[in-house]
């Protein structure tokens, strides 16, 4: 709030992250970021003037990731007409465009919620499948992934199965998103087929995705979670992350840099 107050674009509204776009830690979903629920979310997007229908732009100044939380909540209240501005409030302001202090008066939008329309959710369950069975990348540090250091959650290490992929790897030097072919390239590398592939079960029938991400509390996984989507590729969150898959002592954990 007070990085807001400092500066932020022409009409922008503030939007928090904790009271704003999750709900109590450990509630729902469970984990560090559990998914708000629909009436808090909703009230939020009204007060701040979104009407259904209505474009929205969002941004924030931490890589894309607490905008990109905004833009999958959207996304996931069945709202589609939204974008993240690419490099935020640095590549805005980089471009000598406007910034002020003036705190904007929304006039209260209808912005309707409906949970659960846009976005594919991984419980602990299936992510833990996912990661068997098809491609979960892990969006947290790389050190956080082998297990060296843990500076929050109960255990240090990885789900096994999942693939590291830092968050930061899909941004370019100046804080944009890489291009959608190097995109594809980096999530290619990491194993994953060509993006739009589809997986079917027994009968020929399309099967849930089998693709996922997850970070330390599912904030910036959606950051990941983006970046595929900008490769061509639908990506379930695992909501409770790692949060919430280390609370639970039974759970296995891997470490090193091998998925395990």
């Amino acid at each position: 709030m007070d990085a807001y107050r400092e500066g932020h674009l022409p009409g922008a509204v503030f939007i928090d992250l904790d009271t704003e776009l999750a709900g109590p830690a450990g509630s729902g979903s469970g984990g560090r970021h559990p998914l708000p629920e629909t009436g808090v979310f909703e009230a939020a997007m009204r007060a701040a003037g979104l009407r259904d229908g209505q474009h929205a732009v969002v941004y924030d100044d931490a890589g894309a990731t607490i905008a990109s939380r905004l833009w999958w909540l959207l996304r996931y209240f069945g709202h589609d007409q939204v974008a993240v501005l690419d490099g935020g409030l640095a590549a805005w302001a980089a471009a000598g465009l406007p910034v002020t202090a003036d705190t904007p008066r929304p006039v209260p939008g209808d912005f309707t919620a409906s949970p659960g329309d846009g976005m594919p959710v991984l419980d602990d369950d299936a992510a833990a499948v996912v990661a068997r069975s098809g491609f979960l990348f892990d969006a947290r540090a790389a050190e956080r992934y082998r297990g060296e250091v843990e500076p929050v959650d109960p255990s240090a290490g990885h789900i096994p199965g999942a693939i590291s992929a830092p968050a930061t790897g899909n941004l370019a030097a100046d804080g944009t998103f890489l291009p959608p072919a190097a995109l594809r390239a980096r999530f290619a590398a990491l194993g994953l087929p060509q993006a739009g592939t589809a997986a079917a079960g027994a009968d020929g029938a399309a099967t849930q995705s089998l693709v996922g991400a997850y970070c330390g509390s599912g904030v910036t996984a959606t950051q990941e979670v983006l970046a595929l989507e900008l490769a061509g590729q639908r990506a379930a969150l695992y909501v409770g992350s790692w949060s919430a898959w280390s609370a639970d002592p039974a759970r296995p954990v891997a470490t090193g840099q091998a998925p395990g």
